[in-house]
């Protein structure tokens, strides 16, 4: 694979688990594959509307982000992205998440851990801190972008340490299944939330036994899942 434009690490269900193909139909692609998938019907949200609400995680991915996308440094590589996280997984036993639950976070529908969910902050912050050395610095208008919307104190001192606002203790694992729904009447969200919870809450305990690599090949395509490294501890 030649040198991508940007490199992610998420929690990302193996491809041939339940809970991939559940949210990869969701949101419409599969990202190991490339496939397309028609989006299922939700009462009272039109397919255009709902396209919509999934373009962004679409791109991206079903996943839950541990160390956000980051261009690499001047003569570093995925290779070097790969060692590394083959390392760091070797220090790291598999574990089972809380039951994951439909919720809003902020303005957006997600899935969200309901209990005790400290290994998989743990396994974030350790991907945000070890990774770290091998991405480059945000460019000027990057940072000037993120802050556009408004950051605490501590917020922006993330940013210009780890190159993100909610990374550490600003931290909250969740996978995305649609971008904002201010433009959506409380009938359509709730349309949505009973659409999701009906896919999801029938799922079995989804277990973290990998870390994730997805790439953007160039700026603005898709995210595609590169490279699966298992926690081996």
């Amino acid at each position: 694979m030649q040198q991508p434009h940007r490199v992610a690490v998420y929690f990302a269900p193996r491809p041939q688990s339940v809970w991939w193909q559940a949210g990869s139909q969701w949101l419409g692609r599969c990202a190991a594959t490339g496939a397309a998938f028609e989006l299922r019907e939700v009462p009272g949200v039109s397919t255009d509307l709902l396209r919509d609400l999934t373009a962004e995680p679409r791109r991206y991915g079903f996943h839950a982000t541990l160390k956000p996308p980051f261009r690499l440094q001047q003569g570093q590589k995925l290779d070097d992205v790969l060692q590394e996280l083959h390392r760091l997984c070797g220090g790291i036993a598999p574990f089972t998440l809380p039951p994951l639950r439909v919720a809003m976070l902020g303005d957006f529908l997600a899935l969200r851990p309901e209990g005790d969910n400290r290994r998989a902050d743990d396994l974030a912050a350790r991907c945000v801190t070890s990774l770290q050395p091998l991405a480059a610095p945000l460019y000027a208008d990057e940072l000037a972008r993120r802050r556009r919307q408004p950051l605490t104190p501590e917020q922006d001192g993330l940013l210009q340490r780890w190159g993100y606002p909610w990374v550490l203790q600003q931290f909250r694992f969740h996978l995305s299944l649609t971008s904002s729904l201010k433009a959506c009447s409380e009938a359509q969200r709730a349309a949505l939330v009973h659409a999701a919870e009906a896919v999801f809450h029938p799922l079995p305990a989804c277990s973290v036994d990998s870390i994730a690599v997805f790439v953007e090949p160039r700026p603005g395509a898709d995210f595609v899942l590169a490279d699966h490294q298992a926690l081996r501890a």
